[in-house]
């Protein structure tokens, strides 16, 4: 059988997130029968400057080159801009160099997977992740015959608009313990999995079925998936938000 070499990014949050995945399995595999080889690090705002060199290490690591490798995978968030700019230009600067495709992840269906390597027997999960300003990426991930299937995608909202699925789920990501009651729908999650969050393993499990079902992008193609169309609230926004946030103090 031949074997598959994937490398994956994630700069999304405030850590440097590579791992290095090497299949001689078949697409079914579990993630216990692939080999990889992981660096997860805080780094806050430098990721890029420890991107390139966390890639080295792996590769020294698991004995292989990058001229091994089948395809670059990158968490294209949402997430933080800056970090999903690097990630990006990171693995496009390796595809164009190597001439492989690229295998964007979304970083909210890499908090599904994360759920799913913790508790195999997740099927239904609810990622939400803070997204500042007061509001939460969320997305609505259901697992069906060995793969996710979207049924909210990517959104954007105020934590009293995440809609809780119709079925048993776990919330994944971080807005349950940033938001605690103003986030209705953990109360009613099965399970609150905060340990669920952005991470390359993850990105690198979810890229290999789609590297092999045939769902890449050219290099020139990748791009961020900012979900948050602007970064920046305006004067007005900024003076509602800190209504609203006396009002509940004065609650």
């Amino acid at each position: 059988m031949t074997r598959t070499v994937l490398l994956a990014l994630d700069t999304s949050t405030e850590y440097c997130s590579v791992a290095l995945l090497c299949s001689d399995s078949p697409a079914d595999a579990s993630a216990e029968e692939l080999r990889t080889w992981v660096r997860h690090e805080e780094t806050g705002a430098v990721s890029s400057t420890r991107v390139l060199p966390a890639v080295r290490e792996l590769f020294d690591e698991a004995g292989l080159t990058l001229a091994d490798c089948d395809a670059i995978a990158f968490g294209a968030g949402p997430g933080s801009f800056t970090g999903l700019r690097t990630a990006t230009g990171v693995a496009q600067g390796l595809a164009f160099g190597l001439d492989l495709p690229v295998v964007p992840i979304g970083t909210l269906l890499a908090c599904a997977e994360g759920a799913r390597l913790h508790r195999p027997s997740v099927t239904r999960v609810l990622a939400a992740l803070d997204a500042r300003m007061e509001e939460v990426y969320w997305a609505d991930y259901a697992w069906d015959a060995g793969e996710w299937r979207v049924v909210v995608p990517p959104s954007l909202g105020t934590p009293d608009t995440v809609v809780a699925p119709d079925a048993l789920f776990t919330l994944a990501g971080n807005a349950a313990a940033v938001f605690g009651e103003r986030l209705g729908v953990a109360a009613r999650a099965e399970i609150v999995d905060g340990a669920a969050l952005p991470h390359a393993l993850p990105v690198a499990l979810a890229a290999l079925r789609a590297y092999r079902a045939g769902r890449t992008v050219p290099a020139e193609l990748a791009a961020p998936d900012y979900v948050r169309d602007k970064v920046a609230q305006t004067t007005t926004e900024r003076l509602a938000a800190r209504t609203a946030q006396s009002g509940e103090g004065a609650r």
